[in-house]
């Protein structure tokens, strides 16, 4: 098993997702079953992304269930469109979204933490079905209320899922090949790294917009799990993430 991640670059449009098919469609017959996370689409300005959705009214400036409650739309919508994309070109999948993910939270309304995964109903769905949909970025607190795990969060659900669900590693797909030695932004003269070990990476994340989510590569670190991140276009290898020599255990992600 292996869990796919697909950020908001990847779900942009149905051209771009084609690519996402194509890259589960080879997940499964490489790994035989495939849990895929999925981010919102686009970026603001694009009318399903979290920001935008954010901003439809001020007033969730002072009510955070309910700024939490519509944060969390962006990815049900991309967990639908991906979903129904996906059977309509042959490869049967479902969505578990909710008390279904089986992903508990406490904490702070947006910036919450996962206290705990109960995996059954996603390992029930596994023998039926090669392909499962969860929405990122979110979890439910033990009174039913909808939490978001911070900027960034669908990479620590799919970071999560994979400890949880011990995937061999967890795929993060990006508009790069893969982890590069500079900001290509800044410097000409980057290399894409073709693995890295956590200690070395860590330091890359220290950036305005880090390639995984802070949270997400400290947790990978912690449980041990290997990530492979690598470019939404096309087939070229990427960059592995491996374990230190050392790990340890924390159940509050």
């Amino acid at each position: 098993m292996i869990v796919q991640k697909f950020g908001g670059i990847a779900m942009k449009d149905e051209q771009t997702r084609a690519k996402c098919i194509t890259h589960i469609r080879d997940g499964i017959a490489q790994s035989d079953k495939v849990v895929v996370v999925v981010s919102a689409i686009g970026c603001l300005g694009d009318p399903y992304a979290t920001d935008s959705l954010l901003n439809l009214t001020k007033a969730f400036s002072h009510d955070e269930a309910a700024k939490d409650l519509v944060a969390s739309c962006g990815e049900l919508i991309a967990s639908s469109v991906l979903s129904a994309e996906l059977n309509e070109a042959g490869v049967k999948t479902k969505i578990l979204h909710g008390t279904q993910a089986g992903i508990l939270t406490a904490g702070d309304y947006g910036d919450a933490v996962i206290v705990h995964i109960d995996t059954a109903t996603i390992l029930d769905c596994l023998e039926e079905i090669d392909c499962i949909i969860i929405p990122g970025f979110q979890g439910m607190d033990e009174s039913g209320n909808v939490m978001t795990l911070g900027r960034g969060g669908s990479d620590l659900t799919a970071v999560a899922l994979a400890a949880e669900l011990n995937a061999t590693h967890a795929e993060f797909f990006k508009d790069v090949p893969g982890v590069l030695s500079g900001d290509p932004a800044v410097v000409s003269n980057y290399v894409k790294l073709d693995e890295l070990y956590y200690e070395k990476f860590i330091p890359f994340l220290n950036c305005e917009k880090p390639i995984i989510q802070m949270r997400a590569a400290l947790y990978a670190k912690k449980t041990a799990t290997p990530l492979y991140v690598r470019g939404i276009a096309g087939e070229e290898s990427g960059t592995w993430i491996l374990p230190d020599a050392g790990t340890s255990s924390n159940k509050l992600i």
